[in-house]
């Protein structure tokens, strides 16, 4: 299985080279070459698999057994998923008025981006241990990737991890699930500015190839393939628990909705469609809506500025996956994709070709939910089931709900849910209702802080890259201790 660039400049690659890679050369993101297709047969096989089952089945068909061989991987998985709150790792509850809400926050850090993180640590961990080498890993967060990457690596002894965080644009809790983590290889930079401004200085650090050559510099961010390929597992768990029978042909579609802001899940939706999974998506944004502006009338082009909302993680301008999607709908047409891409990085504004919008709003259709409904949603959940949404859930149940009121016949619908409400006292405080938290989450007020400010009048660039030369003078000592 190799991987080639979505702007078509770049080597084609392995999963390995993929797996330490954000950015290709080209500036592009790295797909598949080919995607396997999937028989009828064989998702009537999987539907009876567990979650981390077919996480090893997906991962199976492309990372090679010459890289991975598959009694390494089935390891892999279960070590990843070993500290997760519910034994079966997700959990589907089916709610009143058809309302069927897949669970994907039962991991450490009570967000889905816990599932694919630790596998990909445990990926990279299987690497660099074979080839002895150490990596420095980049990641800006808008809340919930920065805690599941710190959690996913802290104590590994071949990877250090720098945070940039948004300080003030993520929730108390959010933020305390990364600055009280003490271990030595975890760095957290709390940053006077929004989660697309912080990512100026880690573009800017990966400009630099000899740099991030010199320093083993990758990030995790939603762009890393890896995550990808875990989050397809999302959409065909949700398909074999939702859908009535898998007794007839062609197999019966389930509508999965996806709330979303970097577009990463969405993605990982569109490639399992393209497989031969019968899904039709729904993406559910909040009021930054490029893309259901995107979806309904092909306006991929930048707001004037992003709007803080109740469903912080999804407070994102620019959703990088989108770039993915439109590969995969151009037919793999790296031209094409290289073009809008680069105009859009020109311009901030780019209006898609009529083929493929047409083809985007096919395979998928959108809707952007405003805080007041969020919290009616939330408020509307609790009073028919008893049960807690968070504000990035609500988004897409407010979808479902909304579908309702039309009665117009639909397929099986599953909405995804990717955070805990535990996360967002905030929000469910907004909606009239009162927070439930954990013990663990808690404990989080007594627990000591680290982090460094990064002030508007500071350069940014320049604090990481010295932060990345000081990781990499530690790391070389240690190195050469341990060979004496």
């Amino acid at each position: 299985m190799w991987y080639v660039s979505t702007r078509g400049l770049a080597p084609h690659i392995d999963f390995e080279g993929a797996l330490f890679s954000g950015y290709a050369p080209d500036g592009g993101l790295y797909m598949p070459e080919k995607l396997p297709q999937l028989s009828s047969e064989t998702l009537r096989q999987w539907s009876a698999l567990s979650y981390p089952s077919l996480v090893t089945e997906l991962c199976a068909l492309f990372i090679g057994p010459e890289l991975i061989p598959r009694n390494d991987l089935n390891d892999l998985i279960h070590q990843a998923f070993r500290r997760f709150h519910y034994r079966e790792v997700v959990h589907l509850s089916r709610l009143r008025s058809g309302l069927n809400v897949l669970e994907l926050w039962h991991g450490v850090t009570h967000a889905f981006k816990d599932l694919s993180l630790c596998c990909t640590a445990q990926f990279l961990q299987y690497f660099l241990e074979k080839r002895e080498k150490h990596v420095t890993v980049v990641v800006g967060t808008s809340g919930d990737t920065g805690s599941a990457a710190i959690e996913s690596v802290q104590g590994a002894k071949n990877m250090d991890i720098i945070v940039l965080l948004p300080k003030g644009h993520c929730t108390k809790v959010q933020e305390l699930q990364m600055t009280t983590v003490l271990s030595e290889n975890v760095h957290v930079f709390a940053v006077e500015g929004n989660s697309d401004e912080l990512d100026e200085p880690i573009k800017a650090v990966f400009a630099d190839i000899a740099f991030v050559k010199k320093h083993n510099l990758m990030s995790l961010n939603s762009i890393n393939w890896s995550r990808l390929l875990v989050q397809m597992a999302h959409h065909f768990f949700a398909y074999f628990q939702c859908v009535q029978s898998l007794d007839t042909h062609p197999l019966p579609v389930v509508e999965v909705v996806v709330p979303t802001g970097a577009a990463g899940n969405l993605a990982a939706g569109c490639i399992a469609q393209k497989m031969g999974l019968p899904i039709c998506l729904a993406a559910a944004v909040n009021c930054n809506d490029i893309i259901h502006r995107s979806v309904q009338r092909g306006d991929f082009s930048l707001s004037e500025a992003v709007t803080p909302t109740l469903a912080s993680a999804m407070d994102i301008q620019v959703p990088y996956n989108m770039e993915r999607i439109f590969w995969l709908l151009s037919g793999c047409d790296s031209r094409v994709t290289r073009a809008l891409m680069e105009q859009f990085e020109r311009t901030q504004s780019v209006s898609l070709p009529k083929e493929l919008q047409n083809k985007l709003s096919a395979v998928m259709t959108s809707v952007s939910v405003s805080d007041e409904a969020i919290t009616q949603t939330m408020a509307r959940c609790w009073e028919e089931n008893q049960y807690l949404l968070c504000p990035h859930s609500a988004v897409a149940v407010s979808y479902h709900y909304q579908q309702m009121h039309r009665q117009t016949p639909s397929p099986p619908r599953c909405c995804l849910a990717p955070a805990s409400a535990a996360k967002f006292p905030e929000a469910v405080l907004a909606a009239g209702l009162t927070p439930e938290t954990p013990p663990e989450i808690l404990a989080l007020e007594r627990k000591e802080t680290r982090c460094t400010p990064m002030w508007r009048s500071d350069n940014w660039t320049l604090m990481l890259r010295d932060k990345i030369e000081d990781i990499g003078r530690r790391w070389r000592d240690h190195f050469l201790d341990a060979s004496e």
